[in-house]
């Protein structure tokens, strides 16, 4: 049964990240929107403003008279046709190959260990697992995952966010096994685990808060008796599942991506030194809710893609029960 799991996990969770992996691609370009030490800042596209504690001017050089004028406003949609427009439809799916090899190794065990989790820490005469030990077991699930589909996760930030930078410093991974060759090769094997802590943070709080929220919004369905066993109670309780986690994991997420996607030259500081000092910066230059920026395309992924894994689990759950 054990193995199982990790099966029926792993199929649906490829399913759902290769077939929401646009959304996806807008989400880190959003993110990583405002980061100060861009080589060219006008050339980004401006989004929706977060709450700033200090102005521009008061940390502008004395030789400057203004702030450099800033290109229009655009939102997720925007951004989406703008890529199709300037880079084309195929850069939608920029990183998707890594996309699949994280849902391999990330997806695939967190899932499989939440299964084995439930099993064994459900009560032995009803089944039921309370909701405290749900949470519990989707922490160290996501955590464990997390640690393990790291090097594919950091493949995917990059090879997502390479096309928002000028031509000659794109990075032009041509795979997931280019971009983590090159990775080696130019930065070291500890570059495969920058951001790790974020990362197992982040896949702790997404996993507790999805699983253990589809878990439960499901069986208060059935309970309730407000919907049957089927493919709308699937849909209810994810959609409600991927809203959860997405309000949950949001903040963290915003700070991943930026850790991630850091360029560390030769001999120069790094931008961020680590998680809090990003965090720090970001809040400072951006204002607080800069650590929500991206949520609309987070929450539009999320929840497609939360739909998408436990619809998708379900019918594999059904077609691999005699086995």
């Amino acid at each position: 049964m054990g193995v199982k799991g990790f099966v029926e996990g792993g199929i649906a969770s490829i399913i759902a990240g290769a077939s929401t992996h646009p959304l996806d691609l807008i989400k880190v370009r959003i993110q990583l929107q405002g980061e100060s030490h861009l080589p060219n800042p006008a050339m980004q596209p401006a989004f929706r403003p977060a709450l700033a504690f200090t102005s521009a001017t008061t940390s502008m050089p004395s030789t400057f008279c203004a702030p450099a004028p800033q290109p229009p406003r655009v939102g997720p949609v925007s951004l989406g046709l703008r890529i199709a427009q300037t880079e084309g439809v195929k850069a939608l799916f920029s990183g998707v190959s890594a996309t699949i090899l994280r849902q391999t190794l990330y997806s695939t065990t967190r899932m499989g260990l939440y299964d084995i989790l439930k099993r064994k820490w459900a009560d032995p005469e009803s089944g039921n697992l309370p909701l405290p030990r749900k949470l519990a077991a989707g922490l160290v699930a996501g955590g464990v995952g997390a640690a393990v589909g790291n090097p594919a996760d950091v493949a995917m930030v990059r090879m997502q966010a390479d096309g928002r930078l000028p031509i000659h410093q794109r990075r032009n991974y041509k795979s997931v096994i280019d971009a983590i060759r090159e990775m080696l090769k130019h930065e070291g094997i500890t570059s495969l685990w920058r951001g790790s802590s974020l990362t197992v943070n982040r896949a702790m709080i997404v996993t507790a808060s999805q699983l253990a929220s589809y878990d439960q919004m499901k069986e208060v369905i059935l309970e309730k008796g407000i919907m049957n066993d089927g493919i709308g109670t699937h849909v209810v309780a994810s959609f409600g599942a991927g809203f959860v986690a997405a309000v949950a994991s949001n903040p963290i997420d915003v700070i991943k991506t930026r850790v991630m996607n850091m360029k560390v030259e030769a001999g120069a500081t790094a931008p961020y030194s680590g998680a809090l000092d990003c965090a720090m910066k970001t809040v400072r230059a951006e204002g607080p809710m800069a650590l929500y920026k991206g949520f609309v395309p987070t929450i539009s992924r999320q929840g497609p893609f939360t739909v998408v894994l436990f619809v998708t689990l379900e019918k594999v759950r059904e077609l691999l029960k005699d086995f």
